[in-house]
């Protein structure tokens, strides 16, 4: 389903030279001579477009460091006054998106936490009437495609049209090499839901350590994400906040020079006919495997018919441990990963139980 936003392209509210928007800076802004150099290291750079650092920093538990607070709006003023760079900052309240303002900062996003909370969104969002800043809403934390649009569309609602969206991943049970699972499938969903929609990518706030950071941000230029946020900090030993998964700035201008940026189209005629012939046998490849599962779910049927007359329950554990068992390995013998062979299986599972509890109830012609 598409969803309209009344939104502005991002090239029109940010010159980044037709290359991906960088925003990066210090997690947390802990003292105004850390902020201002390594402001100043990323400005040499000359790849950075946007500073960011966290002003008030909302923490899992009481005690811990909360962020410096409004003092540290000044330290951004100062360091955008002796860099160029444009800021930017989180804001999780209307106090905070008020005191933001005031103070010139040029960007505001708005927090997975703060996402997950449509209350809280709402007040950022009445904060935001009849003001023109540009405004981020990075996804809520846990992996809910509705709250990350519904935040958008009240930040839109509220005359926001300098407006985009950051991927940084998504909570997990499970443990992995991620702070937090990038679920690039959500990110693709956001931007078919929202095509013109600007999406950028937090690598850190997936990886949680610098060493994955490579790695996620190229995976975001082949997604076609439009730029990345990235922490960095002077000495990110000392860091007072998420140490791990902050850069030096010279780290980050070596990712950046390493990365390689493509784009969503071409203009080299040959590439385009070529690339239209192999669509044109993956559109057939997707019409017959369609009519199969078409012709599968017609035989899906007559079991069920075949359960109802015998008074058998349509779930039978056992054929359906054999059907995951066997299709798996074949998946793997065809080099399908098997999650997506399982997913696709479970599919097709859910489907045919759903075909066979429509006739399960439904009495035979000869006995109407």
């Amino acid at each position: 389903m598409k969803h309209t936003l009344d939104i502005v392209p991002l090239k029109s509210w940010i010159d980044t030279g037709d290359k991906p928007l960088i925003i990066a800076g210090p997690c947390s802004a802990e003292t105004e001579e850390q902020l201002v150099s390594t402001a100043h290291l990323l400005a040499n750079t000359g790849k950075v477009n946007v500073l960011r650092a966290g002003i008030w920093k909302p923490r899992t538990r009481p005690g811990e460091f909360e962020g410096i607070g409004s003092v540290g709006l000044e330290w951004l003023r100062r360091a955008k006054a002796e860099t160029g760079l444009l800021t930017a900052t989180e804001v999780a309240t209307a106090k905070h998106v008020e005191e933001a303002l005031a103070a010139g900062i040029d960007i505001l996003w708005v927090g997975a936490r703060s996402t997950a909370n449509p209350f809280t969104v709402q007040e950022i969002a009445d904060a935001l009437q009849s003001v023109d800043v540009p405004v981020f809403v990075k996804n809520p934390v846990n992996p809910d495609l509705s709250l990350w649009i519904g935040a958008l569309e009240r930040i839109n609602r509220a005359g926001i049209k300098k407006l985009g969206a950051i991927h940084r991943g998504f909570s997990s049970f499970e443990k992995t090499a991620f702070r937090n699972e990038p679920m690039w499938d959500l990110a693709v969903q956001l931007k078919s839901a929202c095509p013109e929609l600007p999406i950028i990518n937090d690598p850190s706030h997936i990886c949680g350590n610098r060493e994955l950071i490579p790695y996620i941000a190229q995976k975001a230029m082949d997604m076609d994400q439009q730029g990345l946020i990235v922490e960095s900090h002077i000495d990110p030993s000392v860091a007072w906040t998420d140490a791990k998964q902050q850069v030096t700035p010279a780290a980050l201008a070596d990712l950046l020079d390493n990365l390689s940026v493509r784009h969503p189209e071409s203009n080299n005629p040959v590439f385009d006919d070529k690339l239209a012939e192999l669509r044109q046998q993956i559109d057939k490849l997707d019409d017959a495997i369609l009519k199969q599962i078409g012709d599968r779910m017609k035989i899906a049927e007559k079991i069920g018919e075949y359960k109802r007359d015998n008074n058998v329950t349509i779930l039978q554990v056992s054929r359906w441990d054999e059907i995951l068992e066997k299709r798996v390995q074949l998946a793997r013998a065809l080099s399908l990963s098997e999650d997506f062979a399982a997913k696709y299986l479970e599919l097709l599972h859910n489907e045919s139980i759903r075909k066979q509890n429509e006739v399960m109830n439904v009495k035979p012609v000869a006995e109407a």
